[in-house]
């Protein structure tokens, strides 16, 4: 099972300050709009998204399709299919989006000790 690339989603209080902080520790803008609440920064390999007044929880986030720079890449598993199997060994899905047509969906487990994992894809189902 291949769930794509991960990066770790943090809900924030202040934007900006955030910001700050971690491009001081390296840190650098990959996606995002501060104006609509969130940015993606990238430092190498890693991933984390800052999240202001969008939830609650920080949030394990995996992306079907992508690589750890946001391009698509060739072979994945497509999130009806993770979402399927997951299910049929026994885990409970919810906040399913879009999963009964082909395009971007997404849904969201949560491990044993509370911890959201949002499976997000941002792309069509592969042909």
């Amino acid at each position: 099972m291949n769930l794509g690339s991960f990066s770790l989603s943090l809900a924030v209080r202040d934007l900006a300050a955030s910001r700050g902080f971690y491009e001081k520790l390296g840190f650098e803008a990959l996606g995002g709009t501060p104006e609509h609440g969130y940015l993606i920064l990238k430092n190498g390999d890693t991933v984390i998204g800052l999240f202001q007044g969008m939830f609650e929880d920080n949030i394990l986030t995996f992306n079907p399709g992508w690589n750890s720079s946001a391009e698509e890449v060739e072979i994945f598993t497509d999130v009806r299919d993770l979402a399927a199997d997951l299910k049929a060994k026994g885990l409970e899905v919810t906040q399913e989006q879009g999963l009964d047509g082909d395009g971007v969906g997404s849904f969201v487990v949560v491990d044993p000790d509370g911890n959201p994992i949002l499976i997000d894809q941002h792309r069509p189902k592969p042909a």
